[in-house]
């Protein structure tokens, strides 16, 4: 995976220490592109830049988003970290040997949640893939620039090892046109009943999963979007002819 297409997102971190931390590790491993969601990176934080050492131009270059899905929204893929033991989890280094293929030529944002809790439910649901350290159980979660430095490290050796990435083929949706895909397919299977309207998210999730394995490119999106308005135009004639409408 090229580094240049590696983007760092961290949500809500607590502390500007941790983040000036994590882009020193950011740095060593030649990873440059920082997010950071809903908090305040602390640049100028006098104690918080001394441990950004050497590597100030990726804690002041950072990027602000209010919400994870903008800050993701024009990657190819979306990993999550979690310290939870999450069912079909991969390993560090399953994401680095699968990486190129995972973000199809597009950027790869890896996703660290808030040092305490972690990424929340709906945070983890708009990820591709989770990716957890099997770290030992009595002390399971790390240090946020751990974290970071761990994965990166991972991609860096794959990167060093495979030389030129192959070529990509044809380039995948963004997670943002997945996501409005997504949310209009909802829209229509409400439509029609086969989701529950007080918890359509359940089953939804399961979708974003299996679309998310298939790597649609933009075309399938286009036609994923068709699809969800068809169902949605159909939901509403049924419901017309019935008098529920």
């Amino acid at each position: 995976m090229d580094p240049s297409r590696v983007e760092i997102v961290l949500v809500r971190p607590s502390r500007p220490a941790n983040v000036a931390a994590a882009c020193r590790a950011m740095k060593n491993m030649g990873l440059a592109t920082l997010w950071i969601v809903g908090a305040e990176p602390g640049q100028d934080d006098a104690s918080a830049r001394g441990l950004a050492y050497g590597a100030w131009d990726v804690l002041d270059g950072a990027r602000r988003a209010p919400s994870l899905e903008d800050a993701v929204a024009e990657s190819g893929a979306v990993v999550g970290t979690s310290a939870l033991d999450v069912e079909r989890a991969w390993t560090p280094r399953r994401l680095a040997a699968e990486a190129h293929a995972l973000a199809g030529g597009r950027a790869l944002s890896l996703v660290f949640g808030p040092e305490a809790t972690g990424l929340t439910a709906a945070e983890r649901d708009l990820c591709h893939v989770l990716v957890r350290v099997p770290s030992h159980p009595a002390q399971p979660s790390l240090n946020l620039a751990q974290a970071v430095l761990l994965l990166a490290y991972e991609l860096r050796l794959q990167f060093l090892a495979d030389g030129a990435p192959p070529a990509a083929g044809e380039a995948r949706a963004s997670s943002g046109d997945v996501e409005q895909a997504l949310g209009e397919l909802r829209d229509g299977l409400l439509a029609i009943g086969y989701l529950d309207a007080l918890n359509p998210e359940h089953i939804l999730s399961e979708l974003r999963g299996l679309v998310a394995r298939a790597r649609p490119t933009p075309r399938e999106v286009v036609l994923l979007r068709g699809l969800a308005r068809q169902v949605a135009w159909a939901g509403r004639i049924a419901r017309e002819r019935s008098g529920t409408g």
